[in-house]
């Protein structure tokens, strides 16, 4: 998982052919409106290499679609109906057959669940769309889900290494230290291949391991010191490179020569393909916190029709100047959509902390067995500052913060701010992974809401109870149940590429809380209903981006974002709703999805 969410090493300028902004297929773009026009237009070469498919569309006067003959689900919690009538990208009529029979014409196209359910798409309110996009299209995936014991982890470089003409890079991501048995090491790469310059990169995205071949085509010299930001390559016991790299200007060394440039074409393939498999686990709707830049706004807008998922993002603070472009547009507490866009813009990101696996988590307790309590990103009087001018921006924040000190520390910024104010829109705290019950009922009084990593519990329960945090603060990990019992809205993300996508399966361990690494439950008292559960994937979710007057619900009016499930999750085995087969997604009335 995340050190400080997902390092965005890969969307540097350097990887991209002629600059980061070439990704548009045109020059840089300028922070102006003329700026934001000319970008526009530019974006057309990168859209024109997807295939073709339209946006919402102007509302016509009978339903496009009638969708009856299965369970149709308008909010989690709520009564069923039996009807759906949608026309112009929204929803038309709900209820019985009878009550959207006025709506068919002889152009309505009539689809038949057979028993499937029909519900809201879901929402992932935490996923870093573009940059999960590029790694999977860049690296091959060696991760945990795939290769979940070192013997098969290393049978695969070795049959990669095998099948690899010699000189050319092997470079794979996804691995996990964690559960895939310990720190890789150059002599184990060695071992894989001496002809292939290798380079395995980490799931929490700041570390990576790689070869003696990779060292010497990186240029790293053995006396090689350390490097702005934190960065440097590791040692043995006897000051020798053992082959481990940290931080992204170390990283930059050894990952911008393993892979290709990225170009326009190259870049409008991974972001289609990647969609289409989030699309296919049930999301119609991403919310990327700070990894697009804005320079990249307007070309991703004119994607994003194209695109299987509607498109949400926010920028990181020190990027918030690129929003200035926007404001006329209606930029603050609602999501401003882009024109004739499925993509929408919503608060100012902060990287509080780091990460609970790497304990860099800032805690007011030590780390299990340890001294270290790891450490906030930025000082409370330096926080408050950025916080104060989010808010005089008209914006809300959303901070990240994995450990109970930082979690302190972004309360008091916000309330010092925004003293509960939700002018503005929801604040947020990303993760919240150690909140304490105290916590979250200041975020209840200051109208603040966290968004739990869910997966958290489903990789990590059993490491957080055995090794980094022992068996009671592990048991409050995403502490859902609290919040339900204090009234505090919540949701549920993925911070993909950091954990697999997939709503459903964050929907189960709401619900159950199991550890899939060793079977056993964590904090079973922080359990959740289903209801509650599908809430935080859908209205919850777009109510924390400033769109749940329009999408997470189906109701008269709102636009036509919704689910087809094979299996009704009210009649599965709560461990078995993340393998429910997603049958369709349907975003702005549109089918992107079928299976």
């Amino acid at each position: 998982m995340c050190r400080a969410c997902f390092n965005p090493l890969v969307l540097h300028g350097d990887f991209f052919e002629g600059g980061r902004s070439r990704i548009s297929g045109d020059g840089a773009f300028n922070n102006t409106r003329r700026g934001f026009m000319a970008c526009s237009v530019a974006a057309a070469t990168l859209a024109a290499t997807l295939p073709n498919a339209g946006g919402a569309r102007a509302q016509s006067q009978g339903a496009d679609v009638i969708f009856k003959g299965g369970k149709i689900l308008p909010l989690p919690g709520g009564p069923s109906v039996r009807a759906l009538a949608i026309g112009g990208g929204k929803i038309l009529a709900l209820g019985s057959e009878s009550a959207v029979a006025d709506l068919k014409t002889k152009n309505t196209k009539i689809v038949n669940l057979e028993g499937r359910v029909l519900m809201p798409g879901f929402i992932d309110p935490h996923h870093h769309t573009v940059l999960a996009a590029l790694i999977f299209e860049l690296l091959t995936d060696v991760g945990y889900l795939r290769f979940p014991t070192r013997g098969k982890l290393m049978s695969e470089l070795r049959a990669i290494a095998t099948r690899t003409p010699p000189g050319q890079w092997i470079a794979c991501s996804n691995f996990d230290n964690l559960l895939q048995g310990g720190d890789l090491s150059r002599e184990e790469l060695d071992a894989v291949s001496t002809s292939h310059p290798i380079l395995v990169w980490y799931t929490n995205g700041h570390d990576a391991c790689v070869n003696s071949l990779a060292l010497k085509t990186a240029h790293i010299p053995e006396n090689v010191g350390a490097f702005p930001g934190g960065g440097r390559f590791g040692r043995d016991e006897k000051g020798r490179l053992n082959g481990l790299v940290y931080e992204e200007s170390a990283m930059r060394k050894v990952v911008l020569p393993a892979l290709p440039k990225i170009t326009p074409q190259l870049a409008a393939k991974a972001v289609n393909d990647y969609l289409r498999t989030v699309a296919a686990v049930g999301n119609t709707m991403l919310h990327e916190p700070g990894t697009l830049r804005s320079d990249w706004i307007a070309p991703f807008a004119k994607l994003s029709n194209r695109l299987a998922c509607r498109t949400s993002a926010s920028l990181m603070y020190d990027d918030m100047k690129g929003l200035e472009p926007y404001r006329s547009l209606g930029l603050g507490a609602k999501a401003m959509q882009l024109p004739d866009s499925l993509f929408t813009l919503y608060g100012v990101k902060i990287v509080g902390d780091g990460s609970n696996q790497t304990e860099t988590g800032a805690q007011t307790q030590p780390y299990l067995d340890t001294t270290s309590k790891g450490s906030p990103n930025y000082d409370a009087a330096q926080l408050k500052e950025m916080v104060a001018a989010i808010k005089a921006a008209g914006l809300p924040v959303l901070i990240h913060a994995n450990g109970d000190q930082m979690i302190d520390m972004a309360l008091d910024a916000i309330e010092a701010a925004y003293s509960g104010s939700t002018e503005h829109g929801v604040n947020r705290i990303e993760h919240s992974t150690m909140a304490r019950a105290d916590q979250l009922l200041r975020m209840k009084a200051l109208n603040v809401q966290p968004s739990f990593l869910m997966n958290h519990v489903r990789f990590y329960g059993a490491a957080y109870r055995n090794e980094i945090f022992g068996p009671e603060r592990a048991a409050f990990t995403d502490p859902a149940g609290a919040c339900v019992k204090a009234g505090l809205p919540f949701t549920l993300h993925t911070d993909s590429p950091c954990s697999p996508p997939g709503p459903l399966a964050l929907v189960s361990t709401a619900i159950t809380r199991r550890c899939e690494i060793d079977g056993s439950t964590i904090g079973p008292d922080q359990a959740i209903t289903l209801d509650e559960a599908l809430r935080a994937v859908t209205i919850d979710a777009a109510r924390q981006l400033g769109m749940g007057d329009r999408i997470g619900s189906l109701e008269k009016g709102k636009e036509a974002d919704l689910v087809i499930l094979e299996d009704d999750p009210y009649k599965t085995k709560p461990e078995k709703i993340g393998g429910i087969k997603v049958s369709e997604t349907w975003v702005a009335g549109e089918r992107k999805y079928s299976s």
